[in-house]
């Protein structure tokens, strides 16, 4: 029985252990129950924080995912439709490829083709840029035989689905995405990334505790937080939702977005959102993000065509996209991508046979040219003219937008460029003083087909990543390639019936006073020179004037053409700052590399002149027409006139300054000019190709300063254009450049006897060459049979009465002092008339000079300096 004492006020029971009021229970206990209702208050707490911040940042997600789509969807930007005909060299399998790079077949919308043997049958779809009848192609021996339409139409031609180039970037950061649908992203990339990210991706709730508590206390020890421990999940709440800064409040934060994300969607979804928006590094200017995006940037290919190898290799470069970019580093690339591999044989992805075949596979990248594969200085260009043109409307990511472009001919363009301006600097290296930095220039290339006027290549500097100035479109002098246009100008009044001065109609043979001249103007002397100061054939031929870019005499032909109407031609081809004064002759205005592509096309194109275009449609992602672009063509010189100058321009190509393209190995038929001046620039066309190279200063100054020896157009811009067009003519599209046009009515080509410029007959011993002539206004006499018994001395002194108005070539004597237009002679650096003796003159003698850029007094008319 138990007995309870009281004593002192106290109660014990019967061991004598003191008895408290209120409770049976020992303090331990109590003491145990103070920390569980304590727990239960922080978990209580706990929870009220984390619902307070779950339902905070689900508002966060919530904001995010209603305000639009999760990607910004950019317009589209596809290149010009290729051509298929009849003898081009083409396979049904490599048509084939060309159609599923377009997306036929895996988008029925753009249309489907089916390849049997040989012939391969294609049937555009309802969003396809031409939503017309398919045909069927024919195919043998790598050469297309024959296409025929679906009601059994033989035909000329076929265009293939146009080819995505690119989407304009999506906002300031210059972000490129494509973005691409779970089902489009290739298993074996599913398996790369899980294998070497987030193993068990398909497994988890969003979170991986072990990795997650591991990598926590490795971050608090080290106080870096470096450590991945982060999920798919994780990854991409960290992408869509914060800043890159690291701290324990960012984590916290990443956690709480990561179950809301799980708790929306499936783990096909979240992958995909993963896969558009990774960043897999830089090309060029852009930020490349996305799968989609990194698979043509690094490997030029459409994501569902990527091998086990490629997948591993983006899988690899997630965790640190700069420092495993292969281009910059392929051999850490390389071993992160066998990493990869090799991770996918733990997880079953691969067996060790597959992974031995993958791992010994090289690395194939895509060209490192971004110009070669995006161009992107076109593409800028493109929607600058559609900001212009449609306003808010190009912000649109349904937007299809088709252009000129020929991914083709531009991979030339772009790889001509970089093969040829290393060369270029090493020849300004080797001509440089040495008191002044070295300035290396930059360059601008523009191919068109001259007879639509649409831009087919376009390179607007050296390297788009470090300068995004597109120099196709900035104004510069143009130098001796504007000269052509005084020739035209001259043939257009000889066509319209026009005396030029008193030399009568003027044809190539007219001769021209290339001595030094005072063209002055309201009091002000201007006696320009030259290339080269000394150098003075005296009468030379119109031919020989513009074959070897002769100043003085372009000039003395424009004063008697008129300044006011080479101007006025000028104007009207494209060149709009040009103005009537002597300068205007040797282009000291200027124009940009694009305007004098539309300027030759007025040559090339019997006289009408077409402004170049980049712009063909615009459709909506079902196909709609939203707009479409017509160009601009106008009649400027009559087609007699444009023949007659492209015949003096072929003449440059084969005995002039731009001779050495043909020893360049570029050997098709083409006319062109060289040009001078605080540039350098080529200007040249074959019978289906235009291009336009400039080379030149930022900072404007001329481009020879500092340097020992000039540099000219001949040795600079005319090699990049002949391989240029050495790549283009190997393309099937361009293979068939052939020779011109037969004249127009009232224009033949006669056979010139170099020696006596007289027409050449089977007796003549010397060079010959093929001039053309308005009817009636050739030489009337052969080489063989000089007329009225003058014989030599007629061809020399330019006594014969022909109204073609022979001349030696460079040869002919001025008799008397006093040039043929009355101008008084300019005196060179000695004091002296600077004229060739009778011999030189007689037999040629005396160095004739790749191009001409005149030497100027400090007095002459404004403006007038070409340097």
């Amino acid at each position: 029985m138990a007995v309870k004492l009281k004593l002192g006020g106290k109660r014990y029971d019967h061991e004598g252990i003191p008895v408290h009021h209120g409770t049976n229970h020992p303090l331990w206990k109590r003491a145990v129950m103070a920390l569980l209702i304590v727990a239960l208050a922080c978990l209580l707490l706990g929870a009220m924080i984390f619902g307070y911040y779950y339902n905070h940042y689900q508002k966060v997600v919530d904001d995010r995912l209603n305000n639009g789509p999760l990607f910004s969807s950019t317009a589209q930007i596809y290149a010009a439709p290729r051509e298929i005909r009849p003898g081009q060299g083409m396979t049904a399998t490599s048509i084939a490829q060309d159609l599923h790079r377009a997306g036929y077949n895996s988008n029925t919308q753009l249309g489907t083709f089916k390849v049997f043997g040989d012939s391969i049958s294609i049937k555009p779809g309802p969003a396809s840029f031409h939503n017309t009848d398919g045909a069927t192609i024919n195919t043998s021996g790598g050469t297309v035989q024959s296409i025929t339409a679906e009601n059994g139409v033989a035909l000329r031609a076929y265009e293939l689905e146009p080819q995505l180039i690119t989407g304009l970037s999506e906002d300031k950061n210059r972000i490129k995405r494509r973005l691409v649908t779970y089902n489009q992203i290739p298993k074996q990339l599913v398996q790369a990334v899980t294998a070497i990210e987030d193993r068990k991706f398909f497994e988890h709730n969003g979170l991986n505790f072990g990795r997650l508590i591991k990598c926590g206390v490795q971050d608090a020890l080290s106080q870096h937080f470096s450590c991945g421990g982060s999920t798919l999940t994780q990854q991409l709440a960290r992408g869509f939702f914060l800043s890159p800064e690291k701290h324990l409040k960012r984590k916290l934060i990443e956690i709480m977005i990561t179950l809301q994300l799980e708790s929306r969607f499936n783990k096909q979804q979240i992958f995909e959102m993963y896969a558009n928006q990774i960043n897999l590094g830089q090309r060029g200017s852009f930020a490349v993000n996305g799968f989609g995006e990194a698979s043509q940037a690094y490997f030029g290919k459409d994501l569902r065509q990527l091998d086990v190898a490629e997948c591993a290799l983006l899988a690899g470069i997630i965790q640190r996209p700069n420092y495993f970019n292969p281009f910059r580093h392929p051999e850490r690339a390389l071993e992160r991508r066998n990493i990869v591999l090799r991770s996918m044989i733990e997880t079953g992805a691969l067996t060790p046979s597959q992974e031995e075949r993958a791992e010994a596979e090289p690395i194939r990248l895509a060209t490192q040219n971004v110009d070669a594969s995006e161009a992107p200085y076109f593409v800028d260009l493109v929607h600058d003219q559609l900001q212009q043109r449609l306003g808010d409307q190009t912000n649109s990511g349904t937007l299809r937008i088709y252009t000129s472009l020929d991914p083709e001919l531009q991979k030339a363009a772009a790889e001509a460029v970089a093969e040829m301006m290393p060369r270029i600097d090493e020849m300004i290296r080797k001509r440089h003083k040495g008191d002044a930095p070295i300035k290396y220039p930059q360059v601008s290339l523009v191919a068109l087909d001259p007879h639509t006027g649409q831009v087919l290549a376009l390179v607007g500097g050296r390297n788009y990543g470090l300068s995004q100035l597109n120099h196709a479109q900035s104004s510069r002098p143009t130098g001796s390639i504007f000269k052509p246009l005084v020739y035209a100008t001259a043939f257009s009044q000889s066509v319209s019936g026009q005396p030029l001065g008193d030399s009568g109609t003027f044809t190539a043979l007219t001769p021209l006073n290339d001595d030094p001249q005072d063209f002055g103007m309201g009091g002000r002397s201007y006696t320009p020179g030259n290339f080269e100061r000394g150098e003075y054939p005296g009468m030379v031929t119109a031919a020989t004037a513009l074959e070897h870019s002769l100043n003085i005499a372009t000039i003395s032909l424009a004063q008697r053409a008129g300044y006011e109407n080479v101007a006025a031609m000028a104007r009207s081809a494209g060149i709009a700052s040009a103005r009537p004064t002597p300068s205007v002759a040797i282009g000291t205005y200027s124009a940009t590399p694009m305007d004098m592509a539309g300027v030759y096309t007025v040559f090339a194109n019997g006289g009408v002149h077409l402004n170049p275009w980049l712009l063909a449609s615009v459709r909506n992602d079902k196909g709609d027409i939203v707009a479409d672009f017509t160009p601009e063509a106008r009649q400027v010189l009559d087609p007699k006139a444009a023949y007659l100058t492209q015949s003096l321009m072929e003449g440059v190509m084969t005995r002039g300054t731009a001779a050495g393209v043909r020893g360049l190995g570029f050997t098709a038929p083409a006319a062109g000019k060289t040009g001078t001046s605080h540039d350098v620039w080529f200007a040249g066309y074959s019978s289906n190709l235009l291009c336009i190279v400039w080379i030149g200063n930022d900072d404007y100054t001329d481009i020879s300063d500092n340097l020992t020896k000039k540099v000219q157009g001949a040795d600079t811009a005319a090699p990049i254009w002949a391989e240029f067009m050495k790549r283009a003519i190997k393309l099937p599209q361009y293979s068939d450049m052939k020779p011109f046009a037969a004249p127009p009515a009232g224009v033949t080509n006669y056979p010139i006897d170099l020696s006596t410029n007289q027409i050449a007959d089977g007796t003549c011993s010397g060079k010959t060459a093929t001039m053309a002539f308005l009817d009636g206004t050739q030489p009337h006499n052969s080489c063989s049979h000089m007329g009225d018994g003058s014989g030599l001395m007629d061809s020399l002194f330019g006594t014969n009465s022909d109204t073609a108005g022979t001349s030696v070539n460079g040869g002919g004597i001025n008799n008397g002092s006093q040039p043929a237009n009355g101008s008084q002679p300019a005196v060179g650096p000695d004091g002296q008339p600077q004229h060739r003796n009778f011999f030189q003159k007689m037999f040629g003698l005396g160095k004739h000079n790749d191009d001409n850029t005149p030497q100027q007094p400090a007095t002459q008319p404004s403006p007038a300096n070409p340097h």
